[in-house]
Parts: C-alpha cells; structure tokens; sequence
C-alpha cells in the first residue's frame, strides 16, 4: 500500500471514529461560542469596545477551545493497542503524527473558523475585518493543531498529562495569538497588517516542515 493510500484510509479512519463520538467534538465548539459569547455580558454593550476587544477574546477562545481536545489525540489508540500496531510500518510515525494533526484541525478547527465570522458579527465588526479575522484563523489554527500533537505525544502515558499538555503548549501558541489578534489590532489602527500574517505564515510553514518530525520521534520514544 503507497504511503499516500495509508495517509489517506488513516485520515478516514480519524473522521468515522469523530462521527461516532460526536459531543467529543462539538465540546469545544460549544465552548468556543460560549466563552466568547460571555465577554459582552461581562464588559458592557458599548460597540467601540467590543469591536476593539473582538480580536484578542475570538483568538483566546479559539487557543482554549483547542486545547480541550489535544490530549485524547493519541490515547485512545495508545491504550487499546491501535497505536503499536499502526507504527510498526517504516515511516508510519510520520505519518501517523501528520494524519492525527490534519484530522484535528478537521474536526476541531474547521468548525472554530467557521463559526467566527457570527461571532465576530456579534462584536460589531465589519465585513472587512471579518475576512481578516477569518484568515488569520485559517493560519493560526492549523499550527495550534501541529504544536497540541507534539504534546500529546510528549506526554503520552504520563500521569496528569492533559496538565503537562497545557503547560507545554500554551507558551508555545503564544506567538500564534499575538500575530493573530494583532492583525485585527493593526487593521483598525489603520495599519498595515501584511507583517503579521506574513510571520504567522511563516510559523505555519516552519510547524508543517519540522513539527511532524519532532510529533513521530515522541511517540517512538512514548512507546519505546
């Protein structure tokens, strides 16, 4: 079988295992939507401030709700069994570390840059921002997916490990919600923007190119 069949009856795999377990998958969702939506009712109704908090509040909401789902990546697997037989092929970590942060991003990210337009509405921004707002998420989120991977293999099997998940990957993604939120910041300061997506661009390209790697070298050792 090419590696590029595996990759992709893996992929399905992830998907059908997702649909049969569906509030696995709507919880952050539901959390997303809840958190942000909380944030009017706590600090007023005055447009102009929402409109200039509505950045910072989608992006932070977006990284929590992400994190809620980044430990399971790979027990499951881990504890049944699945996960020593799918890496005994050669190159299967790889592949396996690349599948679990695309079905993820699938599952749990999709839905987070979907939903953030009509988020984003409620906080009064206009249509242009909007679209800012929504491709700094479709930067932004894939490499919440590829960092949250490479923790869960890190503290795969360890006791307390959704803790150590969050301690490893929140300083990680910090990077991440300052060039996002910052773009939405810049754009209504009436400055250019090109600087932050282009580094949140880059950060995406450098997590693509070596994230994987770093994902499939844990979990051998995880397993070893």
């Amino acid at each position: 079988m090419s590696a590029g069949v595996s990759a992709r009856l893996l992929l399905w795999r992830e998907l059908r295992l997702a649909l049969r377990r569906p509030t696995q998958g709507l919880l952050p969702l539901v959390f997303f939507i809840v958190a942000a939506s909380l944030f009017p009712l706590g600090v007023g109704p005055e447009p102009q401030r929402l409109r200039e908090m509505a950045g910072g509040v989608i992006w932070v909401c977006a990284l929590l709700a992400a994190l809620l789902s980044l430990h399971a990546l790979f027990e499951a697997d881990a504890q049944d069994g699945t996960l020593d037989q799918l890496l005994m092929a050669p190159h299967s970590a790889l592949r396996l570390a690349a599948v679990k942060a695309a079905s993820h991003w699938l599952i749990h990210g999709l839905p987070l840059l979907l939903v953030a337009p009509l988020l984003g509405l409620m906080f009064g921004l206009p249509v242009s921002e909007l679209g800012l707002l929504s491709l700094t998420l479709l930067l932004g989120t894939p490499l919440l997916s590829l960092l949250g991977g490479l923790a869960a293999a890190l503290t795969l099997g360890l006791r307390h490990g959704a803790l150590l998940n969050l301690l490893i990957v929140l300083p990680l993604a910090v990077p991440v919600l300052i060039f996002g939120s910052g773009a939405l910041a810049a754009r209504q300061a009436g400055l250019a923007v090109d600087g932050h997506l282009s580094l949140l661009a880059a950060l995406l390209l450098a997590a693509l190119l070596c994230v994987p790697w770093a994902t499939a070298a844990a979990l051998r050792i995880s397993l070893s």
